[in-house]
């Protein structure tokens, strides 16, 4: 097969209709789409998002190369919420249940904001269902934020976001019709709540992490060096002595949301991140 034929195939198999269904999980019916063929990665979204819009166009294009898995998370797009606590460790417990369901034994975890913490935390809590991270846009504690970004919290209110994708895109999609302003104090809770996933906990993950930052995105530019050094990032001259699996990328004028402007860059950088082999020590 010509290189043109390789191409045109590996679009058309990841533009074909993705294979649908609702995973019992924990007290949710998840809903969830596969896409592709090859390695199993998980996609996981930020919040008030969902398998649509700029996330939909992601999932197609990694699945031009791998078995791409994509919920909406709790209460988020095709999944009704229900009444449970929205933590990092509720929703990594969701997906390490979900392959389970699936019978994936293990997959890569790709996530962004609300998702990257899940990843995060699903590589903390089922180290064996991981084989590799990206964390897009989170911190592991809540003061990894800058103060402004935490100090914003309290006046947010659900008819903020009326009109909005985050509530139209959900309204179109959630099975339970007008239930946003109770989802969105769910999340809002969520966000307030302190969390602390603990550096000891991140250090001692076997999954190599890939941190992918923007340079004004809303986690402290020191808090993400600390995850990096926690990885064993930033400590070595890889000219001179092999480097770690780890990687950082920190993005030029980029924000936590136009992150999602990214894609055409950071996608082949999670590509590589996910098919590279251990440095040879």
């Amino acid at each position: 097969m010509t290189m043109v034929m390789m191409f045109f195939a590996g679009t058309a198999s990841a533009q074909q209709k993705p294979v649908s269904g609702y995973a019992p999980v924990n007290g949710l019916k998840m809903y969830y789409e596969i896409r592709g063929q090859g390695e199993p990665v998980v996609l996981l979204h930020g919040a008030f998002m969902a398998i649509s819009g700029d996330w939909n166009d992601w999932i197609i294009e990694l699945a031009k190369t791998r078995k791409v898995i994509a919920v909406d998370m709790q209460g988020h797009g095709r999944t009704a919420d229900i009444k449970r606590d929205i933590t990092y460790e509720n929703l990594s417990d969701d997906v390490a249940a979900l392959l389970d369901y699936l019978k994936i034994e293990r997959a890569d975890i790709v996530g962004y904001s609300l998702g990257a913490g899940t990843a995060m935390m699903t590589a903390i809590r089922h180290p064996e269902k991981v084989r590799k991270v990206v964390s897009i846009s989170h911190p592991i504690r809540r003061d990894g934020w800058v103060q402004a970004a935490n100090d914003a919290w309290p006046a947010f209110n659900a008819e903020m976001f009326k009109g909005t994708p985050a509530q139209t895109e959900r309204e179109q999609l959630n099975p339970v019709k007008g239930s946003f302003p109770e989802f969105f104090n769910h999340i809002k809770a969520a966000a307030m709540r302190p969390y602390d996933f603990g550096a000891d906990n991140l250090k001692a993950t076997k999954a190599p992490f890939f941190f992918i930052h923007g340079d004004a995105d809303g986690v402290r530019i020191d808090h993400i060096a600390e995850m990096y050094r926690l990885k064993g990032g930033g400590n070595t001259h890889a000219d001179m002595q092999p480097r770690v699996e780890s990687r950082l990328a920190i993005l030029p004028d980029t924000t936590h949301v136009t992150l999602m402007n990214k894609m055409t860059t950071i996608v082949p950088m999670i590509n590589d991140f996910l098919d590279a082999k251990p440095p040879k020590q």
